[in-house]
């Protein structure tokens, strides 16, 4: 077997990631980092490329073999001198006007994982024709026998930090952030965004408290993403301090999520639907709307209510950015709390997206949630979860054919009245919701989201779907 055939290396929904010394090596980074150059080298343009990482484990030296090969490349490497979000190193790779960005970090995955991220001189995801010309370049190089180039390496580091906080501090009304009074919680997950958020909160003049702001590789034992099951720190965090809320960035600070002033988990859907609201109500923006294929109805609900046209597209953010590219973007995101707005970056931007979210609560004069509850009012009830099933390969296929060609007619004890196989398979629930299977793209597991209109219903329906996709008959 040739080395293209064991290298296996792909890139999912945004990047590629692998677990930390099994496929993700330094070898194999630098084989990456160098089809990326020849792939840049052969389209011609900017001889520039921007390096950025996060905290996890080594990040900082995988970050430093990739700008190494870009200079041994021709390439005038630029290199992060210290963990950054992904946001700003995108943004560092506009303004820099590089061929592309390279942020090392695996986002929300185990700690066991790291990963490349590929930004494009727009500032945003790789484009998927690009990632896939890299693919193949990486094969022709494996089958060649060429090895990663390092020789006379130039790095140059920079504060990619003062230039993007300027960005943010352009585009946040932080007159209306100074209104929503604190103490307020800022949870860092212990990755790249810590300090930032909690720093432009004081600068507004609110009281903040950072919680999990130290580095640490394991990331106190859950994983880096803003999701319930991760926040228990937060939620006590809030109590113990009488917060009015908290806010949370996860391991590269290009997600968000929140607490409200009771503990309660504010989810990206309602974040989603939340700013949809601010920014069209508070602030008179108009655009699309872009949602990927697991995103909340409810922000369908409000842009029918504002006559604004949304767009679905498959998971994954590129495809919002593909959009953002050639069209009238207001709001663009996925369900997993990476959201993009106008006039920023086709990018996502969880720090951005939680001082808007502060902005809104200084607006309106309201807590987060007060301002879920009118949510819930004025669309409503809904509510969403998603359950992760590590499947085999074999049970994966299993269970995709059998969505493909034998859908069930009902699940949970809801009636099965249409089936969109836009990515996996959402099938819709009566006029009550919904549940989708999908295999992920990052991770060897298969996905089940589902919303409903109620939290009873929502279980059983859960239920019946882990016990469908378990099953696989």
């Amino acid at each position: 077997m040739s080395l293209a055939e064991t290298l296996g290396i792909r890139f999912g929904t945004d990047g590629w990631r692998d677990v930390i010394a099994e496929r993700y090596t330094f070898a194999n980074v630098r084989r990456v980092a160098q089809a990326l150059c020849d792939v840049l080298a052969e389209e011609g343009g900017p001889r520039a490329i921007v390096v950025g990482y996060d905290t996890r484990f080594l990040s900082d030296r995988f970050a430093l073999a990739v700008a190494r090969v870009a200079s041994a490349n021709g390439f005038e490497a630029w290199l992060t001198q210290a963990p950054t979000p992904t946001p700003a190193v995108a943004w560092a790779t506009r303004e820099r006007g590089a061929a592309a960005g390279v942020m090392i970090t695996a986002s929300h995955n185990p700690p066991v994982y790291n990963g490349f991220k590929i930004k494009g001189p727009f500032g945003g995801p790789a484009l998927p024709e690009f990632t896939a010309a890299v693919e193949r370049r990486l094969a022709e190089n494996a089958a060649a026998g060429r090895e990663p180039r390092e020789d006379g390496a130039l790095v140059r580091t920079f504060d990619a930090l003062p230039s993007y906080l300027e960005q943010v501090r352009r585009l946040v009304r932080f007159d209306l952030v100074a209104r929503a009074a604190g103490p307020w919680i800022s949870d860092a997950m212990h990755g790249a965004g810590r300090g930032i958020l909690a720093g432009l909160l004081r600068e507004a003049g609110l009281a903040v408290e950072e919680i999990r702001g130290d580095i640490n590789p394991s990331f106190g034992g859950v994983n880096p993403e803003p999701v319930a099951a991760n926040l228990r720190a937060l939620q006590e965090a809030v109590a113990a301090r009488g917060a009015r809320g908290g806010l949370v960035t996860d391991g590269d600070a290009d997600r968000v999520g929140a607490v409200d002033e009771a503990g309660r988990i504010v989810d990206s859907q309602r974040i989603f639907a939340l700013l949809l609201q601010h920014l069209v109500e508070d602030r008179g923006w108009r655009g699309t709307v872009v949602k990927t294929f697991a995103v909340t109805d409810m922000v369908d609900q409000l842009a029918r209510r504002y006559g604004l046209e949304v767009l679905q597209r498959p998971v994954g953010f590129k495809y919002v950015t593909e959009y953002a590219l050639q069209g009238d973007l207001l709001l663009g995101g996925e369900e997993s709390g990476g959201l993009g707005v106008r006039g920023h970056l086709p990018e996502r931007d969880g720090i951005l997206c939680a001082l808007l979210l502060v902005e809104m609560c200084g607006a309106r004069g309201k807590t987060l949630g007060a301002l879920v509850e009118d949510l819930m009012a004025s669309l409503g009830y809904h509510v969403y979860r998603r359950v992760d099933l590590h499947l085999t390969e074999e049970a994966k296929s299993r269970l995709m054919e059998r969505l493909r060609t034998a859908p069930p007619r009902s699940v949970g004890g809801l009636a099965v009245t249409g089936v969109d196989p836009l990515d996996g398979f959402k099938l819709r629930l009566e006029e009550r919701g919904w549940i989708l299977f999908r295999a992920s793209g990052t991770e060897p597991v298969v996905r089940v989201y589902a919303e409903l209109d109620d939290d009873e219903t929502l279980d059983r329906v859960l239920e019946a779907g882990r016990a469908l996709a378990e099953r696989g008959d």
